[in-house]
């Protein structure tokens, strides 16, 4: 007789913790200039049909472990129309970035981008883990790029928003820096967040 099945939340909470001790990405953290060590912050849930996919921590977030906690945050829960408590409760938003850990900074002082590695190791496994996900935001150009085939701007694909619904739907990082994008782009804020709020409001 075969054993039985382990259960969803479980299984979550084991893939959680596998994710926590990975340290695929140590040597390359360690020669970053912020030569720091890894520290996977996911918020994987068996109960949530809202699934949050984004590129991967900053230096934020990597400090207090918290995913989206800065003014990133603050915009994309505007975006949402929910406060923190709702954003931050597991059992309703799931949260998963193309890479688990911060990358560091370049030379510059900018971001690196989400290193490859993560989202081949732990990716599908996490999603597997979470069947019973309805709805995706597919922030920025590396979520997008996994997900969606064929290489298009991320305007474009924003833009084509509709084109990817009932389940995904792709979306602009909401970092500061896209301030200017969002200007030349009024549409998405007139066209696409209304819809996405009220979508949000009646999957929570």
């Amino acid at each position: 007789m075969s054993a039985p099945a382990r259960a969803p939340a479980e299984s979550a909470r084991e893939l959680e913790a596998e994710i926590a001790a990975c340290r695929a990405c140590a040597g390359r953290f360690a020669a970053t200039r912020t030569a720091h060590a890894p520290r996977p912050v996911t918020r994987i849930s068996t109960t949530a049909k809202l699934l949050i996919a984004g590129q991967a921590p900053g230096a934020r977030v990597h400090a207090s472990g918290l995913p989206f906690d800065d003014r990133s945050g603050d915009r994309l829960r505007d975006w949402l129309g929910i406060d923190r408590p709702t954003f931050y409760d597991r059992d309703r938003v799931a949260i998963l970035p193309m890479a688990f850990c911060f990358p560091g900074y370049d030379a510059r002082g900018a971001d690196l981008p989400p290193p490859p590695l993560c989202a081949e190791l732990w990716r599908a496994r996490a999603l597997a883990a979470m069947p019973q996900v309805e709805l995706t935001l597919l922030i920025g150009a590396h979520a997008q790029a996994w997900a969606l085939n064929g290489k298009r701007p991320l305007t474009q694909r924003v833009r084509d928003w509709r084109d990817h619904l009932p389940h995904l739907i792709p979306m602009p990082h909401p970092s500061w820096r896209n301030t200017g994008w969002l200007r030349r782009n009024p549409w998405f804020e007139e066209e696409l967040v209304p819809w996405l709020r009220a979508r949000v409001s009646e999957l929570l």
